[in-house]
């Protein structure tokens, strides 16, 4: 069988979207599949140590998947208007550049990135091939609970976004909510194939030694809306230069990283704010880490159903987790047995981080996390299932009568 992939983000990137995708691809290949890949040039910004020549149109991956790059306007990154428009622009090259590959028995794309909807299904219906839709985040829901969904092409995009589901041979989510969701408004070929890592890539950092009052407080991730990250820095604020020794870091990058410098410059500087770490340079911080933040801002309600993907690499790495996430985010870190709840507000997290500042075992979370993701979140595992759902949806398009 041949699958074609339709994403924005692939090898030699390093984004959430491109590991999971690594994973599946490895996994189709393994069960014998040929795998086309459509994707626009790799951004030099998500390669660590290197900028990729862009002048490869077509060429092998790791596993023998064939890449096929379509367009990027790099004028276009830097906002959430140009990323969309940049969106716009990989979909509408990628139906000639899909059209160019071989015929494949089923088409996938990845969402958000919303314009790609319509380059699958376009190719789904000019090839005559089911279409898989993955939605790893809950759009639309999300785009109007942001306020993506506010001009004509948006509201254009979301009626797309909702048609293709409804019309798509199967609808895959990553979490159980969001599925549910989907079914409860119709949709009745809805499956879940969560979010992971690769558990055997990801090597078991012990506790660090501290002493009583120290804590090292650790953000590493997207600096975007979805965050609410003043929240973190107000309670930085709250507790900066005091007794405790709490320290508090952001690492990473994000739509809302220069307000969220400029509120912390306001504040004193309380948070330590450095740029995205990778490699050798990423496990360093979770080695100074005692506890990693995972945050959704707590007024969109479709965060109810949403979980932040890093929290399953901060649960594989050993550490202790703090989280200020509701609904399945926090049912997933409350039974890892390696996290703490807290409400979103500066007040509530300083006096967590009081408490496990005052007793340095209360972050030492003997490998309970890592044991969780290796029974739920084991990229590998996740992959097979991908790869199981794709085939059955292949045979069910071929015979509809088929009992799958």
């Amino acid at each position: 069988m041949r699958v074609q992939l339709i994403t924005h983000s692939y090898l030699p990137e390093r984004t959430p979207p491109q590991r999971r995708w690594a994973a599946f691809v490895e996994a189709f290949r393994a069960e014998g599949w040929d795998v086309d890949i459509v994707v626009p040039p790799a951004d030099p910004g998500h390669v660590p140590g290197a900028r990729p020549t862009g002048g490869e149109v077509h060429r092998r991956g790791p596993w023998g998947e064939r890449i096929h790059r379509t367009l990027r306007w790099p004028a276009l990154r830097g906002t959430r208007e140009g990323r969309f428009l940049g969106h716009i622009v990989h979909a509408v090259a990628a139906i000639p550049v899909g059209l160019r590959a071989q015929r494949p028995d089923v088409i996938v794309i990845t969402v958000p990135a919303l314009p790609t909807v319509v380059a699958g299904w376009t190719l789904s219906r000019l090839r005559r091939v089911p279409l898989i839709i993955e939605m790893r985040d809950a759009w639309p829901d999300l785009a109007r609970e942001s306020g993506v969904s506010t001009g004509m092409l948006s509201r254009v995009m979301e009626a797309l976004v909702t048609g293709t589901q409804r019309t798509a041979d199967l609808v895959v989510t990553v979490t159980e909510g969001f599925a549910e969701r989907l079914r409860e408004r119709g949709l009745d070929r809805v499956e879940v194939v969560g979010n992971g890592v690769p558990l055997a890539d990801i090597p078991l950092l012990p506790t660090r030694t501290r002493a009583p009052g120290q804590l090292n407080v650790l953000y590493l991730g997207n600096h975007g809306e979805s965050q609410g990250l003043e929240t973190v820095i107000r309670a930085a604020g709250l507790v900066h230069g005091g007794p405790e020794g709490i320290v508090v870091r952001f690492v990473g990058s994000g739509t809302r990283h220069a307000a969220l410098a400029e509120l912390n410059a306001s504040l004193g500087s309380p948070v330590q704010m450095l740029p995205p770490a990778h490699g050798a340079d990423l496990q360093e911080q979770y080695a100074w880490a005692d506890t990693c933040l995972v945050t959704l801002r707590p007024d969109w309600p479709s965060f109810e159903w949403t979980v932040p993907s890093k929290t399953y690499e901060l649960l594989a790495v050993g550490r202790h987790v703090t989280g200020i996430v509701t609904g399945e985010a926090a049912r997933i870190l409350e039974s890892s047995g390696a996290a703490t709840l807290v409400a979103a507000s500066p007040q509530a997290l300083v006096e967590v981080w009081r408490l496990l500042a005052k007793e340095p075992d209360a972050t030492n979370v003997d490998g309970h996390g890592r044991e969780w993701v290796g029974r739920h979140a084991d990229l590998p595992q996740l992959g097979r299932r991908f790869v199981e759902r794709a085939r059955d949806t292949v045979l069910r398009h071929s015979d509809p009568g088929h009992p799958l």
